[in-house]
């Protein structure tokens, strides 16, 4: 238990900035789920779109510091991977 008020002081930032790191990434999990719901579905313009609101999303949150930032560069990296892949994949079957 904290006794000093500097030390009070720092356990109510602390439980305040873990609330926001925890629903900034709830919102980054919940925004790279539409994104794989549009690749799934083979919807290319849509993927595209979610692809590019998850990247500034992931980028708002690393620079805020809820996510190191390489950690975002390799998420980011590994969904642009996957919608090449997939639509690599899917290009005979679904129409651009």
């Amino acid at each position: 238990m904290a006794h000093s008020i500097s030390a009070k002081k720092r356990v109510r930032q602390n439980l305040k900035r873990r609330a926001h790191n925890r629903y900034r990434k709830e919102q980054l999990k919940d925004q790279v789920r539409a994104f794989n719901t549009a690749v799934t579905a083979g919807d290319w313009k849509k993927a595209e779109t979610e692809l590019n609101k998850t990247v500034q999303h992931m980028d708002r949150i690393s620079t805020k510091g809820a996510i190191h930032r390489n950690t975002a560069s390799r998420k980011r990296s590994r969904l642009a991977k996957r919608l090449n892949a997939a639509r690599a994949a899917g290009k005979g079957t679904k129409a651009a």
